[in-house]
């Protein structure tokens, strides 16, 4: 897998996000789509691409814990319910933690929580790194299709426009576990 985008690139996708466009990037199992998650417009075009209600709530992915804090209460988990959580990161396991009151609700959904995941794709952490913020992650299909695996696939469902980051999965069958941050309850097997 290469593990460096080409500059060029990078910033095409960059310039996409801060125009409040939908993009598709490679992530652990699959292509995922994803966005701003500070822009109701960029969450709201991504909602109606993947037709999926508000209600069900997103996942955001990111760099690093530090990327992640504005959204989530962290300060809720004691030390030890951190330490499981920082023990399966950088990698592909979805943690859903108290939300702060302050994130929006077109994140959140009809729940009081957020999934969260600090990525180990090496592009991935590169581009949310490069905007300075975590990016709402789902799987790239569109509703009744199988989640796209290769860029190709990206654009025979979403077009030859569709701003999509070059690059490769990494590897994995399924889609990333999701677990309670607070109790450790698994809520979708990885």
């Amino acid at each position: 897998m290469n593990n460096n985008l080409p500059e060029g690139q990078l910033a095409q996708i960059v310039a996409a996000l801060k125009e409040q466009q939908v993009i598709a990037y490679p992530t652990e199992a699959v292509f995922g789509v994803g966005c701003d998650p500070d822009s109701e417009l960029a969450v709201t075009r991504l909602l109606e691409l993947k037709q999926r209600p508000v209600e069900k709530g997103l996942i955001l992915i990111a760099a690093n814990f530090e990327q992640l804090k504005p959204y989530i209460d962290a300060a809720a988990l004691n030390e030890e319910q951190l330490s499981v959580v920082f023990a399966s990161w950088p990698g592909p396991v979805t943690f859903v933690f108290p939300a702060l009151p302050s994130t929006p609700k077109w994140l959140t959904g009809r729940f009081d929580s957020l999934a969260v995941r600090v990525t180990n794709h090496p592009q991935v952490k590169e581009l949310c790194l490069a905007y300075g913020k975590p990016l709402v992650s789902t799987s790239a299909n569109l509703t009744g299709l199988p989640p796209c695996r290769t860029s190709q696939e990206v654009q025979q469902q979403f077009g030859l426009s569709f701003p999509v980051l070059m690059g490769d999965t990494g590897g994995r069958l399924n889609p990333s576990e999701i677990r309670d941050a607070l109790t450790g309850e698994l809520f979708r097997q990885g």
